[in-house]
């Protein structure tokens, strides 16, 4: 019973340690709404569309790296959560999708070849880009496979 009750306290101890509300913690932070119109108009105005693709954008003619094609939006079976892609848009490095070949979409360092818009958009840009871009993403249903029940033949 004593092992009982240490291993419950350290169950409890780790879930509540895994809660992040540490100085860095992303805790209560919020932008304001965002115009998905406004978003369209920064996606082409930045030229977001010289390395990625969106179905209702055409893509910029050939560019310093013609062979990345980045597509966004569309169907997903995991939800782009609106932080997910305010840190995709501000901070590229923080993580690379494993989709593409790391040659094309990284540099020799391992950093992401997508410039550093932080000097460049204002935070209204910013929060009307990622609007649009959410708004571009579609949550299909997963459909998990239904294996039959395996009956030994005696």
């Amino acid at each position: 019973m004593r092992y009982v009750s240490l291993l419950m306290a350290l169950l409890l101890s780790l879930s509540l340690a895994a809660c992040d509300v540490g100085p860095n913690s992303g805790r209560g932070f919020s932008l304001p709404e965002g115009s998905i119109e406004n978003g369209r108009t920064t996606f082409v105005e930045l030229e977001c569309n010289a390395c990625h693709s969106i179905d209702t954008i055409e893509r910029l003619a050939a560019t310093e790296y013609p062979t990345i094609n980045v597509r966004l939006g569309g169907p997903v079976t995991t939800i782009k959560t609106y932080g997910d892609l305010v840190t995709s848009v501000i901070n590229p490095s923080h993580r690379v999708t494993r989709r593409y070949s790391t040659q094309v979409v990284e540099t020799e360092t391992g950093e992401s070849r997508m410039p550093n818009y932080n000097d460049v958009m204002t935070v209204q840009q910013l929060v009307d880009l990622v609007t649009f871009l959410e708004s571009n993403y579609t949550l299909i249903r997963y459909d998990r496979t239904v294996y039959p029940i395996y009956r030994a033949q005696f």
